[in-house]
This record gives structure tokens, sequence and C-alpha cells, in this order.
């Protein structure tokens, strides 16, 4: 039975730094790099390499870098098109990288399709909250939404490791309450039309 409270441990903790790697793909990499050194997390022996003094350069410097471009307007859609192969690829290293208890097989399994699949759909939802954005307000809203995607995936990746059931129920709430009120737009669209 611990092993299985572990697995799912391992599992929401991978899906939420996944989820915070759709809004910026390096600073979540960072953390759990960081976290890995600090011995904060168990990172798989895969993955040891994250907590590694030459990847945590390399990801903080990322993570400078990816925050400053995305204020700049363009480089910010420019970093969106980008993010659609980067922000699915980093989720799930990071989902596999903390998951110790699965055979290989199930851990990427879980890595590709969860991890990379959360990071990907979060991305996907940010990407059309930022181009309505940019019709709405002519690019000028833009920065404000990216300070606030900033700050949401350095507190959701820290919360991904201090409480992981927590961020993987808020994870989901979210995106279900983003489902419905897409539907509600679009039925009452259709009623307008």
């Amino acid at each position: 039975m611990e092993s299985a409270a572990s697995v799912i441990l391992e599992v929401a903790m991978g899906i939420g730094l996944a989820a915070c790697a759709g809004l910026r793909a390096f600073l979540p990499l960072l953390v759990a790099g960081v976290a890995g050194r600090l011995g904060w997390v168990s990172l798989s022996s895969h993955f040891d390499w994250l907590a590694s003094w030459p990847a945590l350069t390399v990801f903080g410097v990322a993570v400078v870098a990816e925050i400053l471009s995305d204020k700049i307007p363009v480089v910010d859609h420019v970093l969106d098109v980008l993010g659609g192969v980067i922000k699915p690829a980093a989720g799930a290293i990071l989902a596999a990288s903390v998951i110790r208890d699965l055979t290989p097989l199930e851990t990427a399994v879980v890595g590709i399709v969860l991890g990379g699949g959360s990071a990907g759909l979060v991305h996907l939802t940010k990407a059309k909250v930022r181009l309505f954005s940019s019709v709405t307000t002519a690019g000028l809203g833009n920065p404000l939404l990216s300070v606030g995607e900033d700050v949401a995936s350095l507190v959701g990746s820290l919360t991904a490791i201090v409480f992981p059931l927590f961020l993987l129920l808020v994870v989901a709430a979210t995106l279900v309450l983003l489902l419905v009120a897409r539907r509600r737009l679009r039925l009452r669209a259709a009623r307008l039309r």
C-alpha cells in the first residue's frame, strides 16, 4: 500500500510540474533541479543530471531569457509557437524525472502522455488567452499576463513539490472550469447568430 501511495504522489508531482512547464518551459526544470540538488526531491537515477551544476546554469540562463523575451511584443508570439514543441518535451522530462517507483516503460508512458499532455494542454490554453489579449488590448495586456504566468509557474512548481495532490486538484479544477466556460461562450455565441 505504501508503494501505491508513493506512486500516486510521484505522478501527481510530475503532472503538477509538467503543467507549470506549460506556462514557462525552463522555470519548473530549474525548480526541480534545485529541489533535487537540495535533497527536497528524489529524482529518478536517469534524471540526476537535472540537479547538476551545468544543467542548473543552463536552466537559470534559459529562465532569464524566457521571462525577459516573453515581455516583448511579437517575440512573445514566436515563443508561443516554439513552446508548442518545447513545453510538452519539458513536461515529459519533468513528469518522468520524479517517478522512481515505476518501471522505465511505465515511467516513459506517464512522462510522455500525462506530462507532455498536461504541459501541451496548459500551453495551448495560455496561447489562446494570450491571443485574445493581443486582439482586445492590441498586445498591451500581454506583458501583464506574462508576469502572472511567471508567478503561476513558480508558485505552481513549488506547490507541486510540497503539496503535489493539492496542485493536481487545482490543475484539474482549472481545466474543467475553462472547458465549461468555453462551452458556455460557444453556446452564447450560437444563440446570438
